[in-house]
Parts: structure tokens; sequence; C-alpha cells
């Protein structure tokens, strides 16, 4: 039967490769289906120096420094796309961070032992020296968050020849529903040739979606998980929608039930199926975190203003001041502040849970609404609380030992929890919600083929 999303392909699933254990499946995926050179790339530039990064973050947080091992670096604001729910400024005047102040960037954050980089915009391939940069600093590894509409032919086999750059493409669902999602008609089909143009070149390629009410029933399946691995996908990544800036989209908002099954589903898809599944809100215990709070990644605005993460649009701080980036990360009373008042009120994301603590903070420090809209802090006040990542009672470990080991290792709260927080600061919207969110797939508004 053909996939509700993509027509079958000439890929065909191996029956006698299905009988085999998943990691022996997966083994197999990354022996014969991708270039052997950009599997090493990745390996020693993400895997080992991506763990020893962690390692001189642990030992910073350990004589009172800071640094994070991981930075989002949104490059440039402009997008081709028009997505629901989107906060960055796509349509205003074209602000970009340029090669030279990236590479200053990039370089002193290599100094400080990271070797891992995620790029984003914005689309970040409307930036035109984003692939020189990359050229450039070969000895580290770049995910690039991407609609996937620029990469050609032609910029899969730079990719490729580069071997540093893994491309996260994000598809929202079937044709229909991805064109009302991305706010244009015939998005779903040029992301599709972008994955099929990384596929074609061996370019290590990842899927990624905002999960949500009008996705969550077709993506959140194993159907949908084989349809990538056939594709020759190698990993994938569910966000979970946050419904903030000037057009929340509130209605998109998952409740705590789904949040939920969605986690469920990937800790049981991590055991079954031959492919890499990344999530960024739970240790291996199931504990929910937030990366920012527990002081793993920061972001960088394409104003080159540091901010706590890509949805909090405020600062203090930037990359274009006359100090050393190790100097203003360490020095930032900003940042500082938000890491120990995130941590004290919640495990899960501070944004939705307590807005009014957000807003507080940002004025205790005057920090600057870094957007070109100048609405931030209006779109923060009109905020509801709800629920996040966070759902006591409720944690699912991971099955994985692999992912259990991995994150033990590299990727948990660094203590930060175990410091701050108490659960008499915690506020619980998960009544409100579980009372009026829908009980059963049926019930979902979405949009059916």
């Amino acid at each position: 039967m053909e996939s509700l999303f993509f027509p079958k392909t000439s890929v065909q699933p191996d029956a006698k490769g299905k009988d085999l254990p998943m990691y022996l499946r997966m083994t197999k995926r990354l022996l014969f289906e991708t270039d052997k050179r950009l599997l090493w790339k990745l390996f020693w530039n993400m895997g080992i120096k991506g763990v020893r990064s962690v390692q001189k973050h642990k030992k910073r947080l350990g004589k009172g420094e800071f640094f994070p091992p991981y930075l989002y670096i949104s490059i440039i604001n402009s997008c081709n796309l028009r997505c629901q729910g989107c906060w960055v400024d796509v349509a205003a005047k074209q602000e970009k961070i340029e090669f030279e102040a990236l590479d200053r960037l990039i370089t002193e954050a290599k100094a400080m032992g990271n070797s891992f980089f995620g790029l984003l915009g914005g689309e970040p391939f409307m930036h035109p020296q984003m692939l020189d940069l990359l050229e450039k600093h070969r000895d580290v590894y770049f995910q690039v968050f991407t609609n996937g509409h620029f990469i050609t032919d032609k910029v899969a086999k730079r990719i490729r020849k580069m071997g540093n750059v893994t491309p996260l493409i994000s598809v929202e669902g079937s044709e229909v529903i991805s064109d009302i999602r991305r706010g244009k008609e015939g998005v779903y089909g040029k992301s599709l040739q972008g994955i099929k143009n990384c596929i074609e070149n061996k370019v290590m390629t990842g899927v990624c979606t905002s999960l949500c009410q009008s996705n969550y029933n077709d993506l959140l399946t194993e159907e949908w998980i084989d349809t990538l691995i056939d594709l020759g996908v190698m990993y994938t990544w569910y966000h979970i929608y946050r419904p903030v800036g000037p057009e929340p989209s509130e209605e998109l908002a998952l409740s705590p039930e789904q949040q939920l099954t969605a986690r469920q589903f990937v800790v049981d898809m991590r055991v079954k199926k031959p492919i890499v599944f990344v999530d960024a809100y739970y240790d291996s215990q199931g504990k929910a975190l937030c990366p920012a709070a527990t002081g793993f990644t920061h972001h960088i605005s394409p104003w080159g203003d540091i901010e706590p993460c890509p949805i909090i649009q405020f600062s203090k701080d930037s990359i274009y001041d006359e100090r050393p980036v190790k100097e203003v990360f360490n020095e930032s009373a900003f940042l500082t502040d938000f890491r120990k008042v995130a941590a004290e009120s919640t495990r899960g994301c501070i944004v939705l849970e307590r807005p009014d603590l957000l807003e507080d903070l940002v004025e205790r420090h005057t920090a600057q609404d870094t957007t070109a809209r100048k609405k931030a802090m209006a779109e923060l006040k009109a905020m509801e609380k709800r629920s996040s990542q966070y759902n006591p009672g409720h944690e699912i470990p991971e099955k994985s030992w692999a992912y259990r080991l991995a994150k033990w290792f590299a990727y948990h709260d660094y203590g930060v929890y175990k410091k701050h927080f108490e659960l008499s600061n915690w506020e619980d919207h998960r009544e409100k919600e579980f009372a009026s969110a829908p009980q059963k797939p049926d019930d979902l508004v979405q949009i059916k083929l």
C-alpha cells in the first residue's frame, strides 16, 4: 500500500532484515546506506569530540564557570515560508550574521571545546555564505534546521564533499496539511525533493516534525517511521509545538496526555525501529528537563543577541561585544539568573508554564526585546499558563541501553535541578488541560486526505 505521505520508492523493506534485532538492522543501514567518510566525520566530530565538550562543560560548572557545550545559531531571519506559530520575524528586513562574525563565534567556541553547532533561521540556506562557513570549519559538525527547498543536487554534492553537515529537514504531514502548516502551496513536494537529493548523495539526513493537533494522528505512527526508513532517512526528531510569538495558534498545542503518548511512542520505537530518534526534553530516567535551564545550550539571534533559547526573544548580551565570547557568556547576569529562575520553578518549559516569572526576569534585568516587531513583551503578557513536558508521576524511562548510556553520560541536568528545584515551587496546569483535551484520536480537529 502506498504511503500516505510519499509515493512508493524503489527502496523496499528487507523481509529478512525485519527479523534481525534492531541494533543489527541499524548497523546494516549505517554500513550500506551511508558514505563511510561521512559516517566517520559524524562519529569523530559530533560523537567523540561532542562527548569531550560536555565533559569540559561539567568541569567548568565544577569551577563555577559557564559556557554552553552546544550553541543554536540563527544565522538569518529571512525565510521563503510563513509557518503557523512561527516566532521569527521572517517578513522583516533581512538581517544576517555576517561571515566574519560567525567565523569568530565558532572559532572562539571551538577554543572552549565545542564541536557541534545547530544552525537555524529563518531558512539558513538563504544565507549566501553558510556553505563557505561550514567548509572552513570541517573539524566540527553542523546540524542545519531547514525546509529543504534550497538543497539542490549541486548543494547536496557539496555537503557530501564537506562531510561535516547533517540537514534536518522539516516535514509537517501529508501534502495538504504541510501546505496549510507552512503557509504556501507546493511546500511538501519541494521538501521531499530536498530529502531525495540528500539521500541520493548519501548525506546523513534527518527529518523533524513540530508535533501538533493537525499532524498528531498521521505522524506519530509506525507507518510514518517505516516510510522514513524506506526513504533512507537516518534520524528523526519530534519537536512539541510551542504556542508562542505573534500568532501562537494555541489550538494546535498538544494536551499533556498527547505529549505523554508521544514520549511513550519514541521510547518504544527506539528499541524497535532502525532509525535514530532525537529528543531534547528528557533524561535517561524519563525525567523532564529544559536544555536552556540546564545550561546545555543557549541561542544566538540573527541580530547577534545572546538569548536563553530560540523562543525567549530577550537579551542583555551580544556576540558583537568587544570581550571574548567566553567572557560574555560567563559574566552574563541575565543568563545566570534565567537558569536559576527556570530551574527553581519547573523541570519543563518556563515560557509555557510560568510566563509571569519570565516577564519579571526581563523587567528586573531591563533585557531588550530582540525582535524586529518589538512586541515580545506584549506577547509574553498575553500568554496563558499551560503545561509542558514536565509531568511528574508519569516518567517513562528509556528502554534502549544505547540511549540510556548516551544520556547518562552526556545529556542530563548536570545537577541543576538537585541544586535549585523544589516541587513546592511548581504550578500544576495539567488538570484543566486534561479536562479539555480530546480523549481519543477521532476527536482531534484536523485535515484528512
